[in-house]
């Protein structure tokens, strides 16, 4: 879903054959990716996967092995004009110990060119954010709320977030639902890397899954579970028909006590399941989508 009202704003993040060798290491291999203006994208996979070396490279903190990679059209080794169009919340937050909290999103609302103070107040407001104490006596879960104040207070174009609730509770984790979806809505563009499941379930529409270093899917949700197994429970008024044959079906597991009840895993159309069942008695047929966590485990 492209939450910008409709407006083709063309690719806010675009890479090319992105790469990053650390040696022998390869972080990233060849990432053709194109995130679309205004929607929020999950960017997937486990610790060492190559999630937060993209971000680094869309932001020019390191130099690709070769690639080339931009943000709504201008390339990132334009640091100057890149940073301008960018909100960032790294995967681990590390602040001034000295300064503030308040003295923190200061300076970096001054480096960006100045913030609206009363967005910015709000965001302290819905994140229950004091801003008062130093830094180095915050504990990591306020330092992530500074750090997603300081990325969101400037209403940039584009945020790149890097586990952007690690350290949040689940009362936080909710509110910066909220707000990322206000953000989208608005228009601005979430880039969205993360290893919880469940927090990328809720907020994308698109996901990418990187594999050790190389992206083996780009599907929306929707099409991801198309792509997965459902489970599907029938009960029969009777003896069920043999469905062990029946194409894109498997794990066909009979329910004890019950010869009429069965669940099967069905991969693909659910067509020649509904075909073998015509004319049989069914009683109850209920089908369980499979969940992002599923989906994404069959790619390991």
């Amino acid at each position: 879903m492209d939450r910008s009202g409709g407006r083709d704003r063309g690719a806010a993040v675009a890479t090319h054959d992105l790469t990053k060798h650390y040696g022998a290491v390869v972080a990233l291999d060849s990432l053709d990716l194109e995130v679309r203006a205004g929607e929020i994208f999950g960017f997937l996979g486990p610790n060492g996967a190559g999630k937060s070396t993209t971000i680094r490279l869309l932001l020019g903190l390191v130099r690709p092995t070769r690639g080339t990679a931009t943000i709504l059209g201008v390339p990132v080794d334009d640091v100057a004009r890149a940073h301008r169009l960018v909100g960032y919340v790294p995967g681990d937050v590390a602040l001034w110990p000295q300064l503030t909290g308040t003295e923190t999103l200061e300076l970096l609302g001054n480096v960006a060119g100045g913030v609206d103070a009363a967005f910015r107040d709000e965001l302290l407001e819905r994140l229950q954010l004091d801003p008062s104490p130093r830094v180095r006596s915050l504990s990591k879960g306020n330092r992530q709320k500074v750090a997603l104040v300081a990325a969101m207070m400037t209403r940039p174009e584009v945020l790149l977030l890097d586990e952007p609730t690690a350290g949040l509770d689940p009362l936080m984790e909710a509110e910066f639902q909220l707000l990322a979806r206000e953000a989208a809505a608005r228009g601005q563009t979430l880039f969205l890397s993360s290893h919880i499941l469940d927090e990328v379930q809720d907020l994308c529409d698109r996901v990418g899954i990187l594999r050790a270093g190389r992206l083996v899917e780009v599907a929306t949700l929707n099409d991801l579970r198309r792509i997965g197994a459902t489970k599907v429970e029938i009960v029969v008024d009777g003896l069920l028909p043999t469905l062990d044959d029946v194409p894109g079906v498997s794990a066909v597991e009979t329910v004890a006590g019950n010869p009429g009840a069965v669940r099967v895993t069905v991969t693909g159309s659910p067509g020649p399941l509904l075909q073998r069942l015509a004319g049989v008695p069914v009683v109850r047929l209920r089908t369980e989508e499979p969940s992002l966590e599923e989906i994404f485990l069959t790619y390991y």
